[in-house]
């Protein structure tokens, strides 16, 4: 293959890259159409297939969590620059979720597994002119168990199996209920699996300590997850706020698949086009008048200032030394 020819296919590709649509309709469809996007609190599906021995105990724990940091995610859509208005809903996330709840459906899409909410149509309408939005944000926490290969610490072990976790899908419905955009989201290049908590794990250090080949896969405790999740870091958008580690990977996320497109060669373009003090020309402006030529007028001579006699120091001038006095001289006795 010619040099050009790879250098052209790059481009190309760099070209895609930049202009990806994350959304079910063309992006600039979605950006006129949903000026107000309303966030409904976070969702949790109880349930779920969530198969944790202490499960009332972890979900209770879960919908905490997401009264805590569910600011986090209005503020980051906020910062996007995306929506004219980012509207967080005041409801109760566990009646929204029981209202609008219609059915759940396990998928396995591109190798990702997930679960696919759907919603009631006349619920999802009443919520719409309620809050007069043109568009929802839905974010449901769930369980779900998928096949995963699980690394020791070490990375010189590893056991493929069934573990059980905690993940987190997202949906932007419009009033009839059609999905403007998802996540996990396939119109990636590479897709983000909606993994948001591992529940299980392989305890290799026992199977070790045993001198055993079988490794036993078990569930975190609660104290555990309480202390993942208590893990917190600075958040990005909001001065002086501390955010869970978890859900702000999360939302990083998801977030980042609804800012707005940014091409390379526009900016380019912009930069070339922008005045530089060489290519500037400088004209006189239009709006002022030619002048008006005019009879040459004698200039005015200035009043002469007294003369003051200053000695010219730069010429030698005589010195009057007076003359040496005559000395006599005297006998010596």
């Amino acid at each position: 293959m010619k040099p050009v020819t790879i250098a052209l296919a790059a481009v190309m590709l760099f070209c895609l890259g930049c202009s990806q649509n994350f959304y079910n309709v063309p992006r600039d469809t979605y950006e006129k159409q949903v000026r107000i996007l309303g966030v409904a609190p976070i969702m949790t599906d109880a349930d779920s297939d969530i198969r944790h021995p202490e499960k009332a105990v972890l979900v209770s724990m879960i919908k905490d969590y997401n009264r805590r940091n569910q600011q986090e995610l209005v503020a980051q859509l906020r910062d996007t620059g995306t929506y004219y208005t980012v509207l967080p809903l005041d409801d109760d996330p566990d009646q929204l979720f029981s209202s609008l709840f219609y059915r759940r459906e396990r998928r396995d899409d591109a190798g990702t597994a997930y679960n696919k909410y759907f919603y009631k149509g006349p619920a999802l309408k009443e919520l719409f002119a309620k809050n007069r939005i043109d568009a929802l944000l839905l974010v449901v926490v769930s369980g779900l168990t998928a096949k995963d290969t699980v690394r020791s610490c070490n990375l010189m072990e590893y056991l493929e199996g069934d573990y059980n976790s905690l993940i987190m899908t997202g949906q932007v419905l419009d009033a009839e209920g059609n999905i403007l955009w998802e996540y996990p989201n396939f119109k990636q290049r590479r897709i983000s699996p909606p993994s948001f908590f591992a529940l299980q794990y392989p305890d290799f250090d026992e199977a070790r300590a045993n001198a055993t080949d079988k490794v036993e896969v078990k569930f975190k405790t609660i104290p555990g997850i309480g202390r993942s999740f208590d893990k917190s870091e600075k958040s990005g958008v909001r001065d002086n706020v501390k955010v869970s580690e978890l859900y702000n990977a999360a939302f990083d996320d998801m977030v980042s698949l609804q800012r707005p497109e940014f091409n390379w060669f526009v900016l380019k373009e912009k930069e070339k086009a922008a005045p530089t003090l060489e290519t500037m020309e400088f004209k006189p402006a239009a709006t002022q008048p030619a002048p008006v030529q005019s009879q040459p007028v004698a200039p005015v001579q200035p009043k002469a200032a007294p003369q003051t006699t200053i000695p010219d120091v730069t010429q030698e001038q005589p010195l009057n030394i007076a003359p040496p006095t005559q000395i006599k001289e005297l006998p010596v006795n």
